[in-house]
Order: C-alpha cells, then structure tokens, then sequence
C-alpha cells in the first residue's frame, strides 16, 4: 500500500517507511489535538519510548521486542511531526510536546507509564516528568540533560556549545530543511555515523532514516522543536518553560549515556541529578556514543528492564 505523501513506499531494503513490519501492531492514536503513530508489542505495565533526532520510532525496535518478553506492554511512539504522526503547523514547544506523551498515555487507557526517551525524546521525557508527574511511572532518559542543564550548557559552556553546532545551523531559514533532505538525505546518514562511537549502525538502519526524512514536511517538522529551544532564551514563553523546570522530578529516575558521545557532553549531562528528588541512577555506557541504544542494544536493553524491575532503584 502506497500513500499519498509516499511515506509506505518500500525503501530499497524492503523496508516500508515509516511503518516497518516486525512482531509489533502499528496504530494510530488521537492525543492532544493530534494523531499519533505507534507500534506497540506485548503486556504488562506500559513502557512508552520517545525517539530523538534525526530518527523515528524505529530506533527502539531492539527494545520492543526486549521489554515485551520481559512483561511489559511496549509502546514506541512518532513524535509529533516525524514517522507516521501528523504533521501540524505549529505545537512543536517542548510543553506542548510532553502534553503529545501524555494524551498518548491516556488515549492508551493506562494511569501511566515508565518514560523512555533519547535525545530530544529524552528532552521531552524529562519535561513530562516534571509537568505530569502522576502520568510518569518512572523516568529513564537517554543521551540528554535535564532541559535546565541544556540551556546553560548552550549558552555558556563552549565546548557543548561546539559540540551543539547543529543546532545552531537550524536556526536559518529553509536551508536546514534543504540540506538534510538533499542527496537522499545523506546528511541524516551522516549525522548517525559521525554521532556513534565505534560500533556504528548497520546500513539498513541508515537506509531507513534517510528515506523517513524525506517524507514531505519531516524534515522541517524535526527541526521545529530545536528553533523554538534556541529562539525562544530570552522571549516570555521560554524563560517561563526554564522557570517551570525548576520543579523536581519526583519519580525514580535512570539516566544513561554513552561515554563517546559527541553531539552531548558527559559532563553535562552528568548533571541532572540535581533536578531530582527521588530514587536516581547514573549509568555510564564505556566506548559507546550517541545512540547507545542501538549500538549495544543488548546491555541497553539488560541496563533499563533490570532497572523496571527493582524495587529498589537508587541502590
């Protein structure tokens, strides 16, 4: 089946963006004023998983199948603008959404659910926690600070600011868009390889990135949310959202981080602890980078359903 945007087109893997084939059911859910793409796999407590830039769902395909067979019900969520979710001309604040991950833990008829984010998902997974902490379970994030840590990251700390050029470079308008979907949207190939320690990402899963970037709108869609971080420092809104993310988070909270990543300091990172006030986990992944994930989906997987199970998180 072929839709009208081309995003079912078979990319030359096999593989259908942005729905793959796999154990896990794909569906769309109304949360927030929106509709969402979700593929989910299993039973149990809900573990909803938020993806990062430049990908989609599909980076935790490994952790869907790892936690449905650990007992719980998996759920790995488009953002809003990305993969199979809609595409909307404006909602892109990090407020707006977290209120996208929390409306998709109602729309799914649970109380709630561990968050599970990276990168931008991680940005967002952490403000969730913070404005709805009875919808969050537990929080694990991947690959980025407490929203706090960011911002005083970018502005002051050069190296982060360096190693957050890209951000930067989203800024101008049009040309971001232009240049990630040109070439086949080489430029997402190369963001992955060039983010990744050692154990870089098998060509198909590259493949699969590039081809969901160029369904029309994503790549402008994926950008929104890193022009509204940057331009909005010094409006009202933003320094309200920083203000507001002074709340602690009040939930057991597992923070991982590869310790090559080059797109996000460890040091930085390191950090955010301080934003939490309850049972906290730092865990630091030796020789990976950005997408540790995905580079060692095995001891990714072991570290967060081992942390889900205990009962006792902060030993």
């Amino acid at each position: 089946m072929k839709h009208s945007d081309g995003s079912r087109r078979p990319s030359a893997t096999g593989i259908a963006v942005p729905r793959p084939d796999g154990p896990w059911t794909h569906r769309d859910v109304a949360a927030n004023g929106a509709r969402f793409h979700i593929a989910e796999l299993g039973d149990g407590p809900l573990v909803l998983m938020l993806h990062g830039f430049p990908q989609f769902w599909w980076t935790w395909r490994h952790q869907l199948t790892a936690l449905a067979d650990a007992g719980f019900r998996a759920v790995a969520m488009d953002l809003r603008g990305v993969g199979g979710s809609d595409r909307t001309p404006r909602g892109y604040d990090p407020g707006n959404l977290a209120l996208d991950v929390t409306g998709v833990i109602r729309s799914l008829g649970e109380p709630d659910a561990a968050l599970v984010g990276h990168d931008l998902g991680g940005y967002l997974a952490w403000t969730a926690a913070a404005m709805r902490p009875k919808l969050v379970r537990r929080l694990a994030v991947s690959s980025m600070p407490h929203p706090r840590r960011w911002r005083a990251a970018m502005l002051t700390d050069l190296r982060q600011s360096k190693s957050g050029g890209y951000i930067w470079g989203f800024q101008r308008p049009w040309v971001p868009e232009r240049q990630l979907v040109a070439d086949d949207a080489a430029l997402v190939g190369r963001l992955v390889q060039e983010w990744s320690g050692p154990s870089l990402p098998d060509e198909e899963a590259v493949d699969v990135y590039r081809r969901a970037m160029q369904i029309p709108s994503t790549a402008h869609c994926a950008i929104e949310p890193y022009r509204w971080m940057v331009r909005s420092m010094a409006r009202p809104d933003g320094l309200q959202f920083n203000r507001r993310m002074k709340r602690p988070v009040r939930v057991p909270t597992l923070q991982m981080h590869g310790s090559l990543d080059p797109a996000m300091g460890t040091r930085i990172a390191a950090g955010s602890g301080e934003y939490v006030e309850a049972p906290y986990r730092w865990r630091l992944f030796d020789g990976l980078g950005h997408f540790p994930h995905e580079e060692d989906p095995a001891a990714f997987s072991t570290e967060l359903i081992n942390w889900l199970k205990d009962p006792e998180p902060d030993r």
